[in-house]
């Protein structure tokens, strides 16, 4: 463990929450979607921690000075020295503090902005370092067998898009399939139970009242996170030892 200190919640059936927030901007309606979230939740007795990752300067890029303690000093293979990193204790500090944020919350939103279809590459540089292999996944540990499987996962996302835009036949194509290298190769895939993401759109091009409208609505859909029914994803019963489906 760091020696990062992680709160407890302030009541007995609060929850431990860590946002990790992607936007480089600090007073963006990202950031706003954020703070509501903090507010609210913390309301209700969760204990919140925050990684802002362009405030703390994160570094985005897997590299072989993560492993200074190589297992195989002449070729690197980022998942096997990613597990050998994490069972000897010799894991950067970054990705130590943040890797014991993830195994301490319960629930995990993941709040940005949508860029290029997909998460700021600074995101996807957490989520390549942070999710470890051996720790968060690796050979038949994914899906419901995952390392993190018993946490909550939740996309909270900003973008310049409307709505129907990102439906079923709409210009871009439904947001689901968008959004699912992250639902379900990611979030999924470790063993996460996924919630429907919360979405707000068209937001540099609406008006402050729209955005506030967002903002309560968000407020509504957090306060109702126990009732969501998590999206579907893959049992491993239902395939074979090579991964074939069964039946």
């Amino acid at each position: 463990m760091t020696d990062d200190p992680l709160p407890k919640p302030a009541t007995p059936d609060g929850r431990r929450v860590l946002i990790v927030h992607a936007h480089p901007e600090p007073r963006s309606f990202t950031a706003a979607m954020r703070d509501v979230a903090v507010e609210t939740l913390r309301a209700r007795g969760d204990a919140v921690v925050i990684s802002d990752l362009y405030a703390d300067g994160f570094d985005a890029v897997v590299k072989a000075a993560d492993f200074p303690e190589r297992r195989d000093p002449d070729y690197l293979t980022v998942a096997l020295e990613q597990r050998h990193a994490d069972e000897s204790g010799t894991l950067p500090p970054d990705i130590r503090r943040e890797l014991d944020r993830l195994l301490w919350a319960d629930l995990v939103i993941f709040s940005f902005p949508l860029f290029w279809f997909s998460v700021p590459a600074i995101l996807k540089g957490w989520i390549d370092r942070v999710l470890v292999s051996g720790r968060c996944y690796g050979g038949r540990r994914f899906y419901d067998r995952g390392g993190l499987r018993g946490k909550t996962g939740l996309l909270a996302l900003t973008m310049g898009g409307r709505a129907h835009m990102v439906a079923s036949g709409g210009v871009h194509g439904p947001l689901e399939d968008m959004l699912r290298p992250l639902l379900q190769g990611t979030l999924g895939y470790v063993g996460m139970r996924v919630l429907p993401p919360f979405v707000a759109h068209h937001v540099p091009y609406i008006s402050d009242e729209a955005r506030r409208a967002i903002l309560a609505d968000y407020r509504a859909f957090l306060e109702t996170l126990d009732a969501l029914e998590p999206l579907p994803m893959p049992a491993l019963d239902a395939f074979d030892d090579q991964m074939r489906p069964l039946g």
